[in-house]
């Protein structure tokens, strides 16, 4: 589930966009100054950031600036009232991704995230590495030690997923929504059981596992 941060201090705007992109499958933060916005897209990981000009504190160019500078590559979506052409290069010119300008509507702006979020997939590295395994998205491949290990589609979808939601505890029930899909209905035990196989493929010891963590009563973490 991509992450957004909403950054907007007109508590109504701020709920219209989080109930809007959370209806799209989202996880919607949201942030009302510059200064805790700031905080916490250094410290937390976001795929997306719609951010408001005016704020208060840091403004949203202080925002931009500031993150570009920390070596942030966050996807950010200016939006602002303001229609003058200089400010909009600045923003620009200032790091951001995209400019989005007040009154705009939901569906553009939709549109705006997701080609926003495309461009972050396309950039993003299509092969991994851990111990001596390899995984290669692209492909659609594991290798272990150079050689080849076949996996079924499910246990390739499976893996993936907790690649590229490496450091992250997941549910069963996000695990069931990312692989098998929100209209399957299969039991958590199938999750579990497909966890168990691919740990025999990916473990040097699967009984006890280095890099596919159960967490107990929470699901599962892939560290790596």
């Amino acid at each position: 589930m991509k992450r957004i941060l909403v950054v907007e201090d007109e508590p109504a705007i701020a709920f219209g966009l989080q109930l809007d992109l959370k209806g799209e499958g989202y996880e919607v933060e949201i942030a009302s100054d510059g200064e805790g916005a700031l905080r916490r897209a250094q410290k937390e990981k976001f795929d997306l950031i719609l951010l408001d000009l005016m704020l208060p504190g840091k403004d949203g160019f202080e925002v931009c600036r500031d993150l570009r500078r920390s070596g942030s590559k966050t996807q950010i979506i200016m939006l602002t009232a303001k229609v003058q052409e200089a400010e909009k290069v600045l923003g620009l010119e200032l790091g951001a991704d995209d400019y989005v300008t007040k009154p705009f509507s939901p569906r553009e702006l939709r549109a705006r995230v997701k080609a926003a979020l495309r461009r972050t997939e396309d950039d993003a590295p299509q092969t991994f590495r851990f111990g001596n395994a390899e995984v290669d998205l692209a492909r659609c491949e594991l290798r272990v030690a150079g050689k080849p290990v076949d996996l079924t589609a499910l246990e390739f979808k499976l893996l993936s997923a907790f690649v590229v939601h490496r450091g992250k505890v997941l549910s069963r029930a996000q695990l069931l929504d990312l692989v098998w899909g929100r209209d399957t209905f299969v039991t958590d035990r199938v999750v579990d059981n497909h966890v168990v196989s691919l740990r025999r493929k990916i473990e040097l010891d699967p009984a006890r596992p280095r890099y596919l963590l159960s967490i107990r009563g929470l699901g599962y973490r892939f560290d790596a």
